[in-house]
């Protein structure tokens, strides 16, 4: 069973790379952090797990689509999956991981600050989260499977509600990400000049799934037909992080408890 839509991304479909690189970036610059007991709060198909399980003690993903996890249990038998919907973390104790990953899942989240603080309970006292969800700076058009993006700074102060220490970075690309990027915004305006009455941000989320998922995988699949090798060749390493979160494509959100 697969949980993609193009506002996930693939591994396995050729013009999803760019944003798949950038996905998987995170896993990456989270391995630094990785020590003692590990919790991936909304694992997906386990984009990250290969990468970081071990480099921690153990490792416990959770996520609420049970048919992948069962997939996952068979593939990543000394991982611990919990099938949940959250929040709040029902089936987690409190001060229970030493770290926390959660790479784009807030934006989906619709009490955002149950979700920080249910994520500061699980967490041992020293312990440091990682987030990272889209900038809304750089978004293109409106993503009808979020409920909401942030800015750097508002993230920031939703943070610093919940947490006593917030550090807010971001996850940017070199020339040849930003040129992807580029192509990308002018491919997006080309279809939404004819949205003139701006029916994207008026409709309900659920009426504009259906042809958000069908045009933004003909325009990814036009991308790569137009540039094939840049769509091809963007690798995780083209990506980078930002010392300055709002210039960036995706936020990175560390805390610590």
């Amino acid at each position: 069973m697969s949980v993609y839509t193009t506002e996930i991304a693939s591994d396995k479909i050729a013009s999803d790379n760019p944003i798949h690189q950038r996905l998987l970036k995170a896993y990456y610059l989270a391995e630094e952090y990785i020590n003692g007991d590990l919790l991936e709060i909304g694992c997906g198909e386990g984009r990250g797990i290969e990468l970081l399980k071990g480099r921690c003690n153990s490792f416990t993903a959770i996520d609420k689509i049970k048919p992948v996890l069962d997939e996952l249990a068979t593939k990543f038998p000394e991982v611990t999956f919990i099938h949940d919907n959250i929040p709040p973390f029902n089936k987690v104790k409190d001060n229970s991981y030493d770290v926390i990953i959660s790479f784009q899942v807030i934006e989906h989240i619709k009490n955002d600050r149950l979700y920080l603080e249910e994520i500061k309970r699980v967490l041992k006292h020293g312990g440091k989260a990682l987030i990272t969800t889209p900038n809304v700076k750089k978004t293109l058009t409106r993503n009808p499977w979020h409920i909401r993006e942030y800015t750097a700074d508002e993230l920031t102060k939703l943070a610093s509600e919940v947490f006593d220490h917030v550090v807010m970075k971001g996850v940017g690309g070199n020339e040849k990400v930003m040129e992807y990027y580029e192509k990308n915004k002018k491919s997006v305006e080309k279809i939404t000049r004819f949205d003139i009455f701006n029916l994207q941000y008026h409709l309900p989320a659920p009426l504009l799934r259906i042809p958000y998922d069908l045009l933004n995988r003909l325009n990814r699949n036009k991308l790569k037909s137009g540039n094939d090798e840049l769509v091809n060749e963007i690798h995780h390493t083209d990506y980078t992080l930002m010392e300055d979160g709002n210039e960036a494509l995706d936020l990175f959100l560390i805390v610590t408890k």
